[in-house]
């Protein structure tokens, strides 16, 4: 069986995913909790999306297909509302963040489900190691041919989500210098990275079809692509984003992407080619390693300048997209933090530089998680 057909879906619609941390309320380390919290939330009458993660400290949320910035902020806010009132009955803290500051991987358990089980068995380590929480955002496409130029265009924007979402500097215990530690986590696993330069998606039905009978992959999932189709959704999925410290900011992050999404589709300004690709992973690491002020170079010029001044540029290019679609609000939220020089990573360190106890950061994390 080869890929599940392209599926009708209407374009820029959203969805958003969310990986949360669990921890514990007394010393704010990460509790294997999530059996329990998705057994209290299976009695809910509300119908929720929440899952387990591949560990049994964390926990994804998922909103349904939305069509605005308003409507998934909505969806996302009500969602974090009956988690909260659910974990806080168990006395379990939930927050946001790419990384828990100070837990260490040796000490998380597999969520026991076949597939987790594979991939533990498979990848070994790695699989605990996995512990750490993205932001996933779905983008409806109305063809796959239209998907394919799209997750082309959109790679070389990856720099900007990735520094607008960036909240994971700490691992166990240290500093990591990074904005984005998260994905060097990601970046471990073989079939990570960049998607392959195709165009048409019969040329990508092939490249699947070969890739399937190496017995390497059975299905889409096992790609971790930075952005991959998802054709059983008809959209495309970006998943190069750390979980940001509120809701607010994940359905913020999510309207910059539309918005973004919208340009390439409607202006066609980009003829992506595999030369592009040069300085993706430069561009990549930049992004992680120093946020804003990391290096950006242009894939169509070579041009190297800040990636604080390429964002600025972008928003400035997206402002009649983003009227149309009402996301400006959303993307002047973001644009003010950049101005600033701003990120969920550098508030996580001055929080860290005030108290000197990165359990006192993950209690600040679950307090900023409930707020509005």
């Amino acid at each position: 069986m080869g890929l599940p057909p392209f599926a009708t879906s209407r374009p820029l619609t959203l969805g958003i995913e969310l990986e949360l941390q669990l921890v514990n309320t007394h010393d704010y380390d990460l509790v294997g909790s999530a059996a329990d919290l998705l057994r209290r939330l299976s009695r809910q009458k509300c119908p929720l999306d929440i899952k387990p993660e591949i560990t049994q400290s964390m926990i994804e949320m998922a909103s349904g297909v939305s069509h605005s910035y308003a409507e998934v902020l909505a969806q996302l806010t009500e969602i974090r509302d009956v988690l909260l009132e659910n974990a806080d009955a168990l006395n379990i803290g939930i927050c946001g963040g790419g990384t828990h500051g100070f837990q260490h991987w040796g000490e998380r358990k597999i969520y026991s489900t076949s597939r987790f089980r594979f991939l533990s068995d498979l990848y070994g380590y790695l699989a605990k190691q996995f512990t750490i929480f993205g932001q996933h955002v779905h983008i409806g496409c109305p063809d796959p041919d239209t998907a394919l130029y799209t997750l082309h265009a959109l790679s070389r924007f990856v720099p900007h989500f990735i520094a607008l979402s960036a909240s994971s500097p700490f691992v166990q215990g240290h500093d990591t210098g990074f904005f984005s530690a998260r994905l060097n986590s990601v970046f471990a696993f073989p079939l990570s990275g960049r998607a392959p330069f195709v165009e048409n998606w019969q040329a990508f039905e092939t490249y699947f079809d070969a890739m399937k009978k190496t017995g390497v992959v059975s299905s889409m999932k096992d790609f971790y692509w930075d952005i991959r189709p998802k054709p059983e959704f008809g959209t495309i999925e970006v998943r190069v984003m750390d979980t940001p410290l509120t809701v607010t900011k994940a359905a913020q992050l999510a309207a910059f992407i539309q918005t973004v999404a919208r340009y390439v589709m409607v202006e066609h300004p980009f003829h992506p080619q595999e030369q592009d690709y040069l300085v993706y992973s430069f561009n990549r690491f930049q992004a992680c390693r120093f946020g804003y002020e990391g290096t950006y170079v242009d894939p169509g010029t070579n041009e190297h300048r800040p990636l604080q001044e390429e964002l600025l540029s972008t928003f400035n290019l997206l402002e009649s997209h983003a009227m149309a679609l009402g996301t400006a609000d959303a993307c002047a939220a973001l644009r003010q933090g950049v101005l600033s020089g701003d990120s969920d990573a550098l508030q996580l360190r001055r929080e860290y530089e005030d108290t000197k106890s990165l359990p006192e950061v993950v209690q600040r994390q679950c307090a900023r998680w409930r707020s509005a």
